[in-house]
């Protein structure tokens, strides 16, 4: 069966939107942000926290900051790059696939050195430390990795003591009552689920259990790959909030990789928009949402 528009090959244009297709598709990019801005306002009264960040930011030295990075393998993965996190913000780290926000993380956690440029710590700059420099500037943060990246053979009492046991002198009971502290924080009954494993829990309780494993040794800073990925749309809404009380209540500072747009909408302080090896746009969510940048208002609307 032939394709009723095969006598437009010729012309070249077969690939080209029509008229009507333009309009339909800005007309669902605008919904699309509208639904997400309304998210916003109505959030507002109620995010004290993003807010107070923002306050505690001004004049304040960055926990965290990538200083024009320069980085590429056979090929450019970043270039000038330059963002930076202060206490107790939520920065998101945004972008099409294959744009480097993982890549992002990975510089700040030191498994990868810039070619060019600057990653500190508390204002300390981690790019030329040692191995073991660099494991001790590790203790300050806690990894929540895609798919939280549980041990299958532990169970979960064991997961989440594990960096306890690995770097702390804390007593077998010391350990215990973190562990059960840190659980009842992401909202889990230790009493429950401390002796099950990884495979007798839901997609929504591991990732929980890979936060209170990240958040174990009380760290500073919280790094999130994809957090929300895979799960549907009321456990994406209990890892949103939970990501929101680590900043309310312990005022961590986090920088989270995400492609989720409406839960990034409700957690972050800043958002940090990568293209093309580039930041394009860096500051709050309400201000993207109402950017009129075409590449934005294009990557908003897909």
């Amino acid at each position: 069966m032939k394709d009723s528009d095969e006598g437009r090959g010729s012309t070249g244009i077969d690939d080209a939107p029509s008229l009507t297709e333009r309009r339909e598709g800005d007309r669902k990019s605008q919904s699309v942000r509208r639904a997400i801005r309304t998210e916003l306002e109505s959030d507002a009264p109620d995010d004290e926290a993003r807010q107070e960040a923002i306050r505690r930011s001004g004049g304040q030295k960055p926990i965290i900051e990538l200083s024009h990075i320069y980085l590429a393998f056979d090929n450019p993965i970043l270039e000038d790059v330059s963002f930076a996190a202060h206490e107790g913000e939520t920065i998101a780290v945004v972008g099409e696939s294959g744009t480097g926000k993982s890549t992002a993380l990975k510089l700040i956690l030191r498994l990868l050195v810039p070619d060019r440029g600057m990653v500190c710590i508390d204002g300390q700059d981690i790019t030329d430390l040692s191995f073991e420099e660099a494991l001790k500037v590790r203790q300050k943060m806690g990894m929540v990795f895609q798919g939280a990246a549980l041990f299958d053979s532990m169970t979960v009492f064991e997961n989440v003591a594990y960096p306890l046991r690995e770097h702390t002198h804390m007593s077998e009971d010391e350990i215990e009552q973190r562990v059960r502290e840190k659980l009842e924080f992401v909202d889990l009954d230790p009493d429950r689920v401390m002796e099950q494993m990884p495979a007798e829990l839901s997609g929504g309780m591991r990732k929980r259990v890979g936060i209170a494993r990240g958040m174990a040794n009380n760290p500073e800073i919280m790094l999130y790959d994809e957090p929300t990925s895979g799960l549907d749309p009321l456990t994406t809404g209990t890892i949103t909030r939970l990501i929101r009380k680590l900043q309310k209540e312990l005022g961590v500072t986090s920088i989270v990789v995400s492609h989720d747009m409406r839960s990034v909408s409700r957690m972050a302080t800043k958002i940090a928009l990568l293209h093309e090896r580039h930041i394009v746009f860096f500051g709050e969510p309400e201000e993207m949402f109402a950017s009129e940048d075409p590449y934005i208002r294009e990557f908003l609307g897909g």
